[in-house]
């Protein structure tokens, strides 16, 4: 067991240097953690009595990856069922012991016991990660981003329009926000996977078209997708609307960058190093650089394929 444990710290390591000298592996380690600890207090020390439980949910949602059916009966051959458990259990406490010792540090010490016991519990279980049932989807079959990523994601839009509706209940317009953010994040998520290069090769465009194309179709299903958040919150907080619209604009703008993060390390996936620089856009007077950055990589990457 020690033995699997050390492995995945080798190739954890070995992911985040991406083929360079290890010291970068453990720089990114300590730049994310950084990143972690900043995104944890600011999460905790927000005034919404909702903030502690959303932050344990996104720790809880980490340890579901783990519990992916294919990946557990592999574990089950490896390591026979006994060691299997203890295996589980302790992986499941591994990814969130950050986020304990922050909620034990805010003093939500029953918050942090119900954690332990619910990634325990999901230790136990193993999830099958797609099902057979076809959900309907708004979208068109040609932008395949969105017609996947909303099957696979479309309970996330509950519980963002669910905040929002809190957001106006409680009269929080900062976690009415906080509830468009969700929906952004979420749309991130369908742009980690890059597709087949028969699947680019086949718009027979030039590469500027093509990310142009990409851009216009997910900055306008985002937007409907962001459409009753931002409705709800413009008719309960129109003295808000202009910090609204900005957050909404600094939103797509994000989703900007990403799709050409994403073709700038085409046609493989988004690496640490694009993450990094993604990273660096939170601040926004940056995007000036990044945004150009990526475009000019992506043009780079695909001019062999889209002539």
């Amino acid at each position: 067991m020690t033995e699997y444990f050390k492995l995945q710290y080798i190739m954890t390591m070995r992911k985040l240097s991406e083929g360079s000298h290890p010291i970068v592996g453990y720089l990114l380690a300590l730049f994310i953690s950084f990143l972690f600890v900043c995104i944890s207090m600011l999460l905790l020390s927000h005034k919404s009595i909702y903030a502690p439980y959303i932050y344990a949910t996104i720790s809880l949602l980490f340890t579901l990856k783990l519990s992916e059916i294919r990946r557990n009966d592999f574990l089950k051959f490896c390591f026979g069922n006994k060691q299997y458990r203890k295996v589980r259990l302790l992986e499941n406490f591994i990814v969130v012991l950050p986020f304990l010792i922050f909620l034990v540090y805010k003093n939500y010490f029953y918050l942090s016991i119900i954690l332990v016991v619910t990634s325990s519990f999901i230790a136990l279980f193993s999830f099958k990660a797609s099902y057979n049932i076809t959900i309907p989807t708004p979208f068109y079959k040609k932008p395949f981003e969105f017609t996947v990523g909303f099957r696979n994601t479309f309970f996330m839009f509950f519980i963002a329009y669910g905040f929002a509706i809190i957001a106006v209940k409680v009269d929080n317009f900062n976690f009415g926000v906080f509830a468009l953010g969700v929906i952004i994040l979420t749309i991130l998520g369908y742009y980690l996977k890059p597709e087949n290069e028969y699947f680019v090769w086949s718009f027979g465009c030039t590469p500027i078209k093509f990310l142009f194309m990409k851009i216009k179709t997910a900055l306008f299903f985002s937007f409907c997708l962001c459409l009753p958040v931002i409705s709800l919150l413009s008719v309960f907080y129109f003295e808000h609307i202009a910090v609204l619209l900005a957050c909404t604009f600094l939103g797509f703008l994000y989703i900007t960058t990403f799709i050409l993060a994403k073709y700038s390390a085409y046609p493989e996936e988004i690496g640490v190093l694009q993450m990094v620089i993604f990273a660096l856009g939170f601040f926004p007077p940056l995007l000036i650089v990044v945004i150009p950055l990526f475009a000019s990589q992506s043009i780079n990457k695909l001019k062999d394929l889209l002539k």
